[in-house]
């Protein structure tokens, strides 16, 4: 199984054959899911004692289960929040994969490291965040919350010579739910701060929370979101960070998604005061046209999540070899993780072989389209805009529609192979949630998608 014999030349013969063949598919088709007995009755049991021969493996994948997967990277993918991933990317990563790299430590990968550090620094130059900022890349937002909102927990703890009952960390009504969770498993209570009309989390509304908190001291960390997942709002950050560093309090933002924009100058003025974070996270998998799974998680201060997070063993005692000095840069001292894939150089092949300059014109080309989609539904009869989009979230609603007319709505779009649209709710109330991040996607694919409304 391990050489390359006749049969692992096959396999790559015919994976390699498919992989081209989907790369050149232009536009990705959507797909749809298929039930459990369906997909039982075509593919069967594909794991047998004695092997099967790898085309006919392939041919079960092609055929039957691919199909059955919604394609992220389809322009008519509006849902969640989609994936775009540059054929430069998609093509390195197979690279990535053969060329079996674990890339935990500098001693293991430095050559990937200091590729993954270069784009970090180009993430970090756009945040605005000293030169000397630094981290790693981790699977997704969720990991990044979580590892970053444990160095500032353990960050806290360490500058005060007891531990509060319970730690506490500020978060807007409109946080992402992977705050949510990284608290429970942090064992940490949410301060939740409510959102002003704008329905936006803000520096006023936090300091009146702080100012009437029987017990601020207990609060480690305050997480602000640079474009929330629902709406696409950015937090008012140049606030929210004023406060945090006049209580003191690690500075955290959520930019998962809408981090990505800022490489457009037309809406790098929403993430104002994004530069004074202690840590940042942006997912290279949403609207940095990578591909699954990369979130990059960035710290002003490197030194305080490396002595949260660094493990210590004997056997790993080499990896932090003295005679390296300041070059061992180890990705596993800046989150949860250990072993790890160098899951940021798809990444920093797209933006080398391209440059810069085209992803700031394909961001902006993704702004535009989201503005052309708020103007049709505000100016469309039988539907109406719910509020102005700050990024390339579109909330519109139906008149008279309940939840089952909003679902009904969303199946056969599906069905008919038009969008992949579904519903939200916004206040409480069923509304229908676009979400634009490839920049193939027109505003006519937008115009079938109210069509269908009327």
């Amino acid at each position: 199984m391990h050489h390359f014999d006749e049969t692992a030349e096959r396999a790559a013969q015919a994976c390699l054959d498919y992989a081209l063949e989907r790369l050149r598919l232009d536009p990705a088709p959507l797909d749809h899911p298929v039930p459990f007995a369906d997909l039982h009755a075509r593919a069967g049991d594909t794991i047998t004692r004695a092997g099967r021969p790898p085309e006919d493996v392939l041919r079960v994948f092609v055929d039957v289960l691919a199909p059955a997967c919604l394609s992220t990277d389809s322009p008519r993918y509006l849902a969640f929040i989609p994936a775009a991933p540059t054929k430069a990317s998609l093509v390195f990563d197979t690279v990535v994969a053969a060329s079996s790299i674990c890339a935990t430590s500098w001693l293991e990968a430095s050559g990937a490291v200091y590729a993954e550090n270069e784009v970090l620094a180009y993430l970090a130059a756009l945040a605005g965040l000293p030169a000397e900022a630094g981290g790693c890349f981790v699977s997704g937002g969720s990991a990044g919350n979580l590892s970053a909102l444990f160095a500032a927990r353990e960050s806290a703890a360490a500058r005060r010579a007891d531990r509060p009952a319970r730690w506490r960390v500020a978060v807007g009504e409109e946080a992402h739910s992977s705050i949510v969770s990284t608290l429970r498993i942090l064992d940490c209570d949410p301060l939740v701060v409510p959102s002003g009309a704008d329905d936006r989390f803000t520096g006023d509304a936090l300091e009146a929370v702080l100012t009437n908190d029987p017990d601020p001291t207990s609060i480690c960390a305050i997480a602000a979101t640079g474009g929330t997942t629902n709406a696409g709002i950015v937090d008012d950050l140049a606030g929210i960070g004023s406060v945090a560093r006049a209580h003191g309090i690690w500075f955290h933002v959520d930019a998962a998604y809408g981090g990505a924009a800022l490489c457009a100058p037309s809406a790098r003025r929403r993430f104002a005061g994004i530069e004074g974070a202690d840590s940042l996270i942006i997912d290279p998998h949403k609207w940095l046209f990578a591909p699954f799974d990369s979130c990059a998680l960035l710290y002003r201060e490197p030194a305080l999540a490396r002595a949260a997070h660094a493990q210590q063993a004997s056997y790993l005692d080499p990896m932090r070899d003295p005679a390296e000095g300041d070059d061992a840069w180890n990705p596993a001292d800046y989150a949860y993780h250990l072993s790890r894939r160098a899951r940021g150089l798809p990444l920093w092949y797209s933006l080398a072989v391209h440059g810069t300059d085209a992803y700031a014109d394909a961001i902006e080309a993704v702004l535009e389209t989201a503005r052309a989609a708020a103007d049709r539904a505000r100016n469309a009869p039988h539907v109406a805009l719910v509020r102005e989009p700050e990024l390339s979230v579109v909330l519109f609603r139906r008149p008279g529609w309940n939840d089952d007319d909003y679902a009904t709505w969303s199946r056969r779009l599906l069905r008919d192979q038009v969008a992949f649209v579904l519903p939200t709710k916004w206040r409480g109330e069923t509304v229908g949630r676009a979400v634009f991040l490839h920049p193939d996607t027109t505003v006519d694919v937008f115009d079938e998608v109210l069509a269908a409304m009327v």
